[in-house]
């Protein structure tokens, strides 16, 4: 009789320990997964100052506020962007020539979203 109660107390407690181990691994999968914010062209376009400089390039939004003072052209080079759809400008540097992977990488530091139409 207290084999058979043995046992079947082993069984209810590891069952209830996988029970709340499963739990938290749904709740991690969940908090986990990142949400991407959308902005319109309309909202980008209200970030066209140098203090608030936002860009949308390839599908992407990207506040480069902070990064206009590291830019290493003079800033009407980039500040007529500010606020618009920049892929063109990104792709040619307005001359035929694209940015370089190193400037492709840093980008990647200044998204905050993706541009919805």
């Amino acid at each position: 009789m207290m084999k058979r109660l043995f046992q079947f107390s082993t069984v209810l407690f590891w069952g209830a320990v996988f029970s709340v181990w499963a739990a938290g691994q749904a709740e991690s999968e969940k908090t986990q997964t990142p949400v991407t914010p959308s902005y319109t062209l309309a909202e980008v376009a209200q970030h066209a100052t140098e203090a608030d400089c936002w860009m949308a390039i390839h599908g992407a939004v990207y506040d480069l506020s902070a990064y206009l003072p590291e830019h290493p052209t003079r800033p009407s080079i980039i500040l007529p962007w500010c606020g618009k759809e920049a892929t063109e400008a990104y792709d040619t540097k307005t001359r035929g020539r694209p940015h370089s992977p190193g400037a492709d990488a840093l980008l990647t530091h200044y998204r905050i979203g993706d541009l919805t139409p």
